[in-house]
């Protein structure tokens, strides 16, 4: 069993994002409704976050919910906005208690307004928090993210705001929604689903990506550490040789 002692303090990741997968298969084996799998996967958002800010890490992104995800049945979307909002009012106290500073990314407009209405809120109570950036991906798609990007950039090349010769990496990077991070450095997927689904293409570009067959409720602080020094032992090259890195 992996302890905080096994991890380097000096190799962590900067910015892990996690695609938090297996809610609903966790309640099928159970013989429950897909939200009671929604409901216990909280308590494991919870935990990882708290453990993610003891750790010292910079920056956790959570893909919460997809834009995809409008499309499942009216009930499920519905508890899993009841839940979110929720959530927010609960863990004010934790996200203050553990100086993490809360921001969100996606098509929040979409969102319905009572849920907008908690989520300003508590970005706005802990904009001045200090500790780690916990960002959540809400209504969120990276390829909706990229056009959006793209239609933004072109519009100023044709109102001469920019010259399409100056349109380098961090001209893009400056109009995605995660404008404020830095790239992704260790992605995790739960649930033993090994795909992105079309969570922060562009941010994951030399990402090292870890893939574990637990369903999302089950993840703890064990699997979280195993992620992190699985991260550790691995050499991330960049495009160099490894004769280069040394």
């Amino acid at each position: 069993m992996q302890t905080t002692d096994d991890i380097d303090p000096g190799k962590l990741p900067k910015h892990i994002a996690i695609i938090m997968d297996g809610n609903g298969r966790w309640a099928k084996q159970r013989g429950k409704l897909r939200v009671f799998g929604h409901e216990n996967g909280v308590e494991a958002v919870r935990k990882t976050v708290e453990h993610c800010a003891r750790l010292q890490i910079e920056y956790l992104t959570l893909y919460a919910f997809s834009t995809e995800n409008w499309n499942r049945p009216k009930f499920e979307v519905e508890t899993l906005m009841r839940l979110l909002v929720a959530s927010l009012r609960k863990e004010l106290k934790t996200l203050t208690k553990n100086n993490i500073r809360l921001k969100a990314i996606g098509r929040l407009d979409f969102l319905p307004k009572k849920v907008s209405k908690e989520l300003t809120e508590v970005i706005e109570k802990t904009s001045t928090n200090t500790g780690m950036t916990l960002t959540l991906a809400l209504s969120y798609g990276s390829r909706e993210e990229i056009k959006t990007a793209i239609k933004e950039i072109g519009a100023k090349v044709k109102n001469n705001i920019i010259s399409p010769e100056n349109i380098d990496e961090a001209v893009i990077n400056n109009h995605l929604y995660t404008h404020f991070l830095p790239d992704v450095d260790l992605l995790i997927r739960t649930s033993g689903e090994r795909r992105i689904s079309n969570f922060l293409l562009w941010q994951i570009a030399y990402a090292e990506l870890y893939f574990i067959d637990v369903f999302w409720p089950d993840f703890s602080e064990q699997h979280l550490m195993q992620a992190i020094i699985s991260y550790q032992n691995r050499e991330r090259r960049f495009g160099k040789t490894s004769e280069q890195l040394n």
